[in-house]
């Protein structure tokens, strides 16, 4: 981390009176901390219009506690550059309270290097994009959490479950290590699940349907499994307690995935 950036996070913590931040640290121990998720398609919410198509953040809650909410920010097609350029970022920012959480998964979208509107260089522009999550969580009394991009469905001639991210997922476990920052390694966990399950059963947890053969976007099984890797990540780095989870070893129905119709 840079010095300047490190001078601009102090000076906005220590704008905070003394006397206002211990208040702001009892209501966070007192209230319903939200956990946060800023990321692409594969954790968005999805409506009607997608199903069977879920995100795995639609099925994070069924794992947290009530008092653990989840308010899911995710969305379709965005990369860690198009989600702050489109002010999405700041929304999230202006609604953290200390003590809050803020998940941060971007990979898929970045990695689009004819998109220059979401395109990021891994070891460059990805890391600069994700210290403003990170930043943006402490300067508010937050705290981030990086998580890797979960892995697609390839798998090579021999059945060998195949990474799809380059980089990318390298660049943000050096930057969580060099930033103090819990890492969720959802793309090795994911990785190692889609080769235990192997070729065909894979197929039952991705967006397969008789129209579709879609190799990145997960149906219930799929978002439910990933979800659940989430809470064991969140639960293993102690960003979570046991006593903030729950169902960790159980059967999730995948009749609790539910499909809203979309805002008009």
């Amino acid at each position: 981390m840079s010095i300047s950036r490190r001078q601009v996070t102090a000076a906005a913590l220590a704008a905070v009176p003394v006397a206002f931040a211990a208040t702001g640290t009892a209501q966070a121990a007192s209230r319903d901390r939200t956990l946060y998720i800023a990321g692409d398609s594969t954790a968005a919410q999805k409506y009607a219009d997608a199903a069977p198509e879920t995100g795995w953040g639609m099925a994070l809650p069924f794992f947290l506690h009530k008092d653990r909410p989840v308010a899911n920010h995710a969305v379709n097609g965005r990369s860690s550059k198009s989600f702050v350029d489109e002010g999405r970022l700041d929304v999230i920012l202006g609604a953290l309270q200390p003590g809050d959480f803020l998940l941060v998964q971007f990979g898929h979208n970045d990695e689009k290097s004819a998109d220059p509107t979401r395109y990021t260089e891994p070891w460059t522009t990805y890391q600069d994009y994700l210290r403003l999550y990170i930043d943006g969580a402490r300067a508010h009394g937050a705290r981030p959490v990086l998580a890797t991009s979960v892995e697609r469905r390839k798998f090579d001639a021999a059945g060998n479950a195949l990474p799809t991210h380059g980089d990318y997922p390298a660049a943000m476990r050096a930057l969580a290590e060099e930033e103090g920052v819990a890492l969720l390694d959802i793309q090795a966990l994911s990785l190692a699940l889609w080769q235990r399950l192997g070729v065909e059963e894979t197929k039952t947890y991705f967006n397969w349907t008789a129209t579709e053969q879609d190799n990145t976007h997960f149906n219930p099984p799929g978002a439910i499994a990933v979800a659940r890797l989430v809470a064991e990540e969140l639960l293993r780095t102690r960003v979570l307690r046991p006593r903030d989870v729950c169902r960790i070893d159980d059967e999730i129905p995948t009749s609790w995935i539910s499909w809203p119709e979309a805002a008009v």
